[in-house]
């Protein structure tokens, strides 16, 4: 393509920094929600929240099993993302940050996000029609995934979404649209610095040979890298991923500045500043060992601005891409205890919370272990010596086990078992198993007194839309084949 080709195709620099993506949201005043509290006032919101749940009805034998978010909490974390990210950056720089979807599949909860001046970061068609429904604007709203088909590019380049391509045939693919259709869409390309991995081998993004973008450090991909933003003077974003739980903040921040000094040799090769926004990705790890919220966003945007200064100095805009460490601590599954048994002289607590609301730990234990909470029949912390006891889910096999000899006041039947940290990928990602139902999902925010107010977010599942999406409507399908 040639530079007249591309500039027709592509908006003018004028007209993208009008239209600029990644300008900062409105930030809501202050006065319009909470500042950030304490563990402390987090787990006191919980524990009147799963008290009210009881007393409510939202949980009972009927309905053994709800989710919980925590809103004051959820508001406090974009608050402080936001912060986060301004007290680092001079006054005006173009700060977007959109928040992983995968991480929380709700209309409702990325409404608040955006409310609370967070955009979206989606990977599929799906996420990008709950993005859309939830009102994210498609100039707060950045496509990535490795594996976008011709529709989702053209759908995205129509409605001016950021893109970052994953590899040089989507690029060749973006060019060939682009050609035949102008776009606003800000266009960029996804690099693997392949820093190494975390302890979750499965989650980590930049080792040598991971699927997502194109490998930094392999022979001759950093020349190719270079001179396909030379031949296109109107990709202007540079974008890599390099977090995930389970990934230190040094490497983390070695993953940013690799990509850093990626755009300061293309700028400097095409004698301007061709790229003008870095997308740094997410994954910032999540504590699963207390209340306590760390690393915090602030230590991250510290740490950045000390190693890689020059991305926060105001010649770059700005993408990030959290969503655990945004939603994690503000989310509790709570189960009742259906019975109590024992086996081999251990207790048992067989709840309705298994691996069908939280697969990554019943498969994955050692890597994705949750605390457990114990409440009474009515909704109140359970005291008592700690007893060393299994906590069950109602799967059929035998490691359908969200923790092991775990030391908890004892559960009897009619408590309840309470997840903590489950408000990312945990309630929203159902895995099917036995065809238990999903289960509701309610927001809560807490008032004077022990008030507590619910909202629904998600109905839970009945079975007759079991049946209905299980082809419960074409029962003779198979009969004449």
């Amino acid at each position: 393509m040639s530079d007249q080709d591309a500039e027709t195709a592509h908006a003018s620099e004028a007209g993208r920094e009008q239209e600029a993506p990644t300008r900062r949201l409105r930030a809501a005043d202050p006065s319009e929600g909470p500042s950030e509290g304490s563990a402390a006032d987090s787990a006191a919101r919980r524990d009147q929240a799963v008290r009210a749940a009881v007393e409510q009805g939202l949980v009972d034998p009927a309905s053994p099993i709800v989710g919980l978010l925590d809103v004051t909490g959820i508001r406090s974390s974009a608050s402080t993302l936001r912060a986060a990210f301004e007290a680092v950056t001079p006054p005006g720089t173009p700060v977007l940050h959109a928040f992983a979807v995968k991480a929380s599949p709700l209309v409702p909860v990325l409404r608040l996000l955006r409310d609370a001046g967070i955009g979206a970061e989606v990977a599929s068609p799906g996420e990008l029609a709950l993005a859309r429904a939830a009102g994210v604007p498609p100039t707060h709203t950045v496509l990535d995934s490795p594996a976008k088909t011709p529709a989702e590019l053209r759908d995205a380049l129509a409605l001016g979404i950021a893109v970052n391509a994953d590899n040089p045939q989507e690029l060749a693919r973006i060019d060939a649209m682009t050609r035949s259709a102008p776009t606003r869409s800000p266009i960029g390309l996804r690099v693997n610095p392949q820093i190494g991995g975390g302890s979750i081998g499965a989650l980590s993004t930049a080792t040598a040979s991971s699927k997502f973008g194109v490998a930094l450090l392999d022979e001759g991909a950093r020349e190719w890298i270079v001179q396909a933003y030379l031949d296109r003077p109107w990709m202007t974003r540079l974008h890599a991923h390099s977090g995930s739980q389970g990934m230190p903040l040094e490497l983390m921040v070695r993953g940013v500045s690799a990509t850093y000094e990626l755009a300061e040799e293309i700028n400097e090769r095409a004698g301007r500043q061709q790229i003008d926004t870095i997308d740094i990705g997410g994954g910032l790890p999540v504590n699963f060992g207390s209340d306590e919220e760390t690393p915090t966003h602030a230590q991250y945007a510290r740490r950045l601005k000390s190693r890689v200064p020059g991305l926060l100095d105001g010649r770059y805009g700005l993408v990030t891409e959290f969503g655990r460490s945004l939603l994690a601590k503000h989310g509790t599954i709570l189960a009742r205890v259906e019975y109590a048994k024992s086996a081999g002289t251990r207790p048992i607590a067989v709840t309705h919370a298994g691996v069908q609301v939280a697969a990554r730990t019943v498969y994955a234990p050692a890597s994705w272990p949750l605390r457990i909470a114990a409440y009474d029949a009515k909704g109140r912390p359970k005291s008592g010596p700690p007893v060393g006891q299994d906590i069950a889910g109602p799967a059929c096999f035998a490691g359908d086990l969200l923790a092991e000899n775990r030391p908890l006041p004892l559960l009897e039947q009619g408590d309840y078992a309470a997840v903590l940290d489950t408000g990312a990928y945990y309630f929203a990602h159902h895995y099917s198993y036995n065809s238990l139902a999903r289960p509701g999902i309610y927001g809560f925010a807490t008032g004077s007194g022990d008030h507590v107010t619910f909202a629904t977010v998600r109905e839970p599942q009945t079975l007759e839309e079991i049946v209905a999406e299980s082809g419960g409507g074409r029962r003779d399908a198979l009969r004449d084949l």
